[in-house]
């Protein structure tokens, strides 16, 4: 993997481990090589991560509507800072420059967008991997609600199989690099 795309909160939480976990990851995706693309922001996690990763000699590709740069929400120091029109565009402009998509803890914007490429996997649109860095078990009350949509039909539970989940960085690009050497299992079958 040559870049991740990391979906995050633009605030920082109530928990000071989300920091934690933002700075740690930023950290070890710089020390392994390993790119970030994400939203553009300088506040809440979305800042830590990229300043982190920044400090470590990491690259940080920010994509942000010029709407919002123009409001001063961007990260005027990161590696590289694309504009673009839309929230749309800005989507599809993260996912052409990542190899693979995580989330950390966020709000309604991280669901979007990590459901998002997940759905684009599932109907085959690409087959960059998705995953979810669960430290401390952030994700798990909503991955266990989607457990309850494979088990209403409403979804297959190779999807949900197909998302990378661990506790911790490591784990989770080992999973990520796993799904990457394997075509993901297309919506509704073949």
């Amino acid at each position: 993997m040559r870049r991740v795309a990391i979906f995050l909160g633009s605030a920082d939480g109530h928990d000071p481990a989300h920091a934690e976990l933002a700075a740690g990851v930023g950290k070890e995706l710089a020390r392994r090589g390993i790119g970030i693309v994400y939203g553009g922001g300088r506040r809440g996690l979305m800042g830590t991560i990229a300043d982190s990763a920044l400090e470590a000699g990491g690259e940080v590709v920010g994509v942000m509507p010029t709407s919002m740069v123009e409001r001063e929400w961007a990260h005027e120091d990161v590696t590289e800072l694309v504009t673009c029109d839309s929230m749309h565009e800005r989507k599809a402009l993260m996912a052409d420059r990542a190899d693979a998509f995580v989330a950390l803890p966020g709000g309604l914007g991280t669901l979007e967008e990590i459901f998002e490429v997940w759905s684009w996997r599932q109907l085959g649109f690409h087959a960059k991997p998705v995953g979810f860095l669960d430290a401390g078990g952030f994700w798990t009350p909503m991955l266990d609600a989607l457990q309850g949509l494979v088990d209403s039909g409403f979804l297959n539970a190779s999807t949900l199989r197909d998302a990378a989940v661990a506790p911790d960085l490591p784990g989770l690009l080992d999973a990520l690099e796993e799904r990457l050497r394997s075509a993901p299992d297309p919506a509704h079958g073949a």
